[in-house]
């Protein structure tokens, strides 16, 4: 799923480049959580992760959070923890997470907020591939809820 041109993976990886984890979730957010929110856990994120050596990017759209987080494995594997016990979103799914020596694919974001125009087709790939049964159920959940109604009137059920 996230095999793209220019991300290198086996063995024409680059000795040089360092290793980063890759973490790739989506989720819902809880109610209340609006683009004002977002826009606070974007700039909270900013200072925390320029201290980490951590970069990415969010995308948030009618109520679902995507974001690809990269950096060394042991602060990327305590954001993660963080993130999991979040109480602003849930149905949190893991859609890819690995080690790899690689160059950054957002070496100058210490998290960018990318506003979501396709989010759909992003979750439906991710549920075409998804095997765990839990990340099935939560991925249909989430899609449910984009079919559900308009932004305003989507809240935690």
């Amino acid at each position: 799923m996230f095999d793209e041109p220019g991300f290198p993976r086996g063995a024409d990886q680059d000795e040089a480049a360092p290793m980063l984890y890759t973490f790739v979730y989506c989720s819902r957010a809880a109610e209340g959580i609006d683009d004002v929110a977002v826009d606070r856990i974007v700039e909270a994120a900013q200072r925390s992760n320029l201290a980490r050596g951590i970069t990415g990017v969010l995308v948030f759209g009618s109520g679902v959070f995507f974001q690809w987080i990269e950096g060394p494995a042991a602060h990327v594997q305590n954001l993660i923890a963080s993130l999991r016990g979040d109480p602003r979103h849930y149905d949190v799914v893991s859609l890819d997470w690995s080690e790899e020596r690689r160059e950054r694919l957002y070496p100058n974001w210490e998290m960018e907020q990318v506003k979501a125009e396709d989010i759909r087709a992003v979750l439906q790939d991710a549920l075409g591939s998804a095997e765990d049964e839990t990340n099935v159920a939560a991925l249909n959940r989430i899609l449910e809820h984009l079919d559900s109604g308009p932004l305003a009137s989507l809240g935690r059920s």
